[in-house]
């Protein structure tokens, strides 16, 4: 008798029924629920289990068929042909009771508590009896867990029992977190010489010198110095001493006494000391990446600064900096069009470029470069057009603030909500501002300095999310229009700009606590309107107007230190640029030789 076809299109071509509906997905989910909810309640009452597990001396009634579906262990066990159909107590050994009932709940609820007095036991257990399904909870449990002082013995765990994922994102941890790993952990003393090599060898490893890498290896050894001194040697094998500073290596490590104790150690020295004499005397020179010791780490975070106005036009090129290589290379992928006195911020391996001038038209437009895929494309314009814009990124919000729109100084604000892709107004500043920055820090956006259309400012302010309001703060010491503004180690900083009758190399903090303003060290260099990023804990300032003309030069302050130091110049110069820094690109490697 043939069938009768409904003719509702229920349906589908044959040998391919329609997928479910979500109606019917969410039923299954329901059903499921039910049966597991029976099938427990009929274990903790004794109904219908089929054996008995027994632990020590406490016995765990369950129904084979259950157990076997959640465990292939299980599943071999029961369908054995040596098993015993009529046995109904089986013994098993090596696992704790507690560990065992987890396991037992979880094959009839799929739910299990997991917490820290469980956790080590668990794993294990699941691993043993091939409870892949709660193997994989155990590992995320242990990853959101993961922290400086626990990240080694997670990787060690993840190890013995080939949990490969954990393991990766704990052994990526460590490199990334190395410093404080290494200063602070407990584990990291107690680390056994092939693992601590094998961290140290990586070009992987997060650090911002290896002067860092040689304190490690020094708190490593002074841990068990009569044992380990012995091995300062093949530790030495992996510092990359070829790129140490010289100061460091003469006065620090050349001279100090598990180096000049080690008969093996002195032929490294000596490998090292022509290397860095080598780079000494020629300034160009740069490290050559097939000889392990002054090969680069691998940076963690790349600094990008994207257009600005060189040689009197603006331009599209963007440069990528590496502070391990102290180099800038110069992208291919820059935009279509090109613009200056934007502003710039990061989000999701994204660069948002905001606003901005191309010598004849003031930009509403705004672009976005995703740095893993390559791809420039268009979003939202802004409401109005903003050319010495200030951007700022809080909370996954695009903030773009004051600029000039070709007519007016601005104190409006609006705010770009990437998942809507809308720009909506915001209360509005208490100052015009146009060639001001901005920063964020404690959940507040920091604006500082500008021009009114008038005169230079010298005022700042901050807004709050949490009561949409800006709030006016003590005013820097000097007036700063095109001014470099960053938030740094719990201060916010405001270096360089136009007082309004010179460029400038001064710089002030203001501190939150104590609401007031402090100057800090000059830079070398008196600069407007360049580009201020904060990367290997260092503010970096790059390129701008010195009053006379555009330049490409770099410098860094480390506020450790109190101290400006020189970096790489930029390969063009240029002013009115914009920069932001990029964190763990998977394909970092791409942005780091000219090659690419």
């Amino acid at each position: 008798m043939l069938s009768e076809v409904p003719l509702d299109g229920a349906v589908g071509c044959i040998g391919r029924p329609n997928p479910p509906s979500t109606q019917d997905v969410e039923m299954k989910k329901v059903l499921s629920a039910q049966a597991c909810q029976v099938l427990a309640e009929l274990r903790k009452t004794g109904e219908l289990c089929d054996a008995i597990i027994k632990v020590d001396d406490l016995s765990f009634p369950i129904h084979r068929n259950i157990l076997s579906a959640c465990s292939p262990y299980f599943r071999a066990l029961f369908t054995n042909s040596r098993f015993d159909q009529n046995t109904q107590e089986i013994s098993i050994t090596g696992v704790s009771p507690d560990s065992m009932a987890a396991i037992i709940d979880y094959a009839y609820t799929r739910h299990v508590k997991l917490s820290w007095s469980n956790i080590e036991e668990l794993l294990p257990a699941a691993d043993r009896f091939l409870v892949s399904g709660l193997v994989k909870p155990c590992c995320e449990f242990l990853r959101k867990s993961i922290t400086p002082e626990n990240c080694i013995g997670i990787r060690n765990f993840a190890q013995s029992y080939s949990c490969r994922e954990l393991e990766k994102h704990a052994n990526n941890f460590i490199l990334r977190k190395f410093q404080e790993v290494s200063a602070t952990s407990q584990e990291f003393l107690n680390m056994q010489i092939d693992q601590l090599t094998e961290i140290l060898d990586s070009d992987y490893l997060n650090v911002r010198n290896e002067e860092m890498v040689f304190d490690a290896v020094i708190r490593w050894i002074d841990h068990n110095p009569e044992t380990r001194k012995q091995e300062i040697a093949r530790l030495l094998n992996c510092i990359r001493l070829g790129i140490i500073t010289t100061r460091t290596f003469i006065e620090k490590v050349k001279p100090h006494k598990y180096v000049k104790e080690c008969e093996s150690a002195k032929s490294i020295v000596v490998e090292a000391l022509r290397l860095l004499c080598d780079l000494d005397w020629d300034d160009q020179r740069t490290a050559d990446p097939s000889n392990r010791m002054s090969r680069p780490r691998v940076p963690h975070e790349l600094l990008f600064v994207v257009g600005g106005w060189s040689g009197g036009t603006p331009t599209n090129l963007v440069e990528v900096y590496d502070t391990k290589a102290d180099s800038w290379v110069v992208s291919r992928h820059h935009d279509v069009g090109a613009r200056a006195y934007h502003g710039c911020v990061t989000m999701d391996h994204c660069i948002f470029v905001i606003g901005g001038f191309d010598g004849v038209e003031y930009f509403n437009s705004c672009r976005v470069f995703n740095v893993v895929t390559k791809v420039w494309s268009e979003i939202a314009p802004m409401n109005s057009k903003r050319c010495y814009v200030s951007v700022a990124e809080l909370d996954g919000l695009i903030y773009a603030m004051g600029g000039f729109d070709g007519q007016l100084r601005l104190n409006s604000v609006e705010r770009f909500n990437r998942k809507t892709n809308q720009w909506s107004f915001i209360t509005t500043m208490n100052h015009q501002r146009s060639d001001a920055r901005a920063t964020t820090m404690g959940g507040r956006i920091y604006i500082c300095g500008g021009f009114n259309g008038q005169e230079c400012l010298n005022t700042s302010e901050y807004y709050d999310p949490s009561t949409s309001q800006w709030t006016l703060i003590s005013p820097m010491r000097n007036r700063r229009s095109g001014v470099g503004v960053i938030a740094y180690n719990g201060m916010i900083y405001a270096l360089g700009g136009f007082n309004g009758i010179t460029r400038m190399n001064t710089g002030e903090r203001y501190c939150p606590t104590r609401k007031t303003w402090s100057t800090i060290p000059e830079m070398y260099s008196p600069r407007s309107n360049f580009a201020i990023e904060v990367i290997d804990d260092m503010i970096f300032v790059i390129g701008g107007f010195n009053g006379v003309t555009t330049i490409f030069n770099v410098e860094c302050y480390d506020s450790k230190a109190d101290e400006w130091y020189d970096a790489h110049d930029l390969s063009l110069y240029r002013s009115a640029l914009s920069a932001c820094v990029v964190r763990g690109l998977p394909n970092v490697l791409e942005y780091i030789h000219s090659d690419h």
